[in-house]
């Protein structure tokens, strides 16, 4: 049997990953890009709203680039992620009929509460502290407006 050229999805997956690496690589040397840190938060949310183990492991293997890249411990965001969308997320989109308002609680959820998550950690097992600039209000609109086109 000969395999279809119109199924295409495992190149089309390591493709994006591959353009996320270097995108990633990009933003950290060209601060007015952003990271897409809330993209990949509501893209894994999607992926485990589908329960599609594939998605969640590309997502999860991004999410450690970002980790990487940017300096943090290791699962941190992927752990942080995984209880918000356990216990957070379903009672804030119960409470919230607007998907605009929806979206952006994803973006600040994703940056803000990684952020204080990271503090509190880092607090727990006196590690460095992490920090933040006024570049995290330009990626909040950025990321926002990409969510919202999501």
């Amino acid at each position: 049997m000969q395999r279809s050229i119109a199924y295409k999805k495992p190149l089309v997956l390591f493709l994006s990953i591959v353009l996320f690496v270097i995108y990633e690589s990009l933003s950290s040397i060209y601060l007015l890009l952003p990271p897409l840190l809330a993209v990949l938060f509501v893209l894994l949310g999607r992926a485990l709203d589908k329960k599609d183990i594939f998605g969640i492991l590309i997502v999860s293997f991004c999410l450690l680039i970002f980790e990487a890249d940017k300096g943090f411990i290791l699962f941190t965001s992927i752990i942080y992620f995984l209880i918000v969308q356990k216990f957070i997320l379903p009672k804030l989109i119960q409470n919230f009929n607007c998907t605009a308002c929806v979206n952006i609680l994803y973006v600040l959820l994703a940056y803000l509460g990684f952020y204080l998550f990271s503090y509190l950690l880092s607090n727990i097992f006196l590690l460095p502290m992490p920090s933040i600039n006024y570049y995290v209000i330009y990626y909040i609109v950025i990321e926002f407006l990409i969510v919202s086109i999501l």
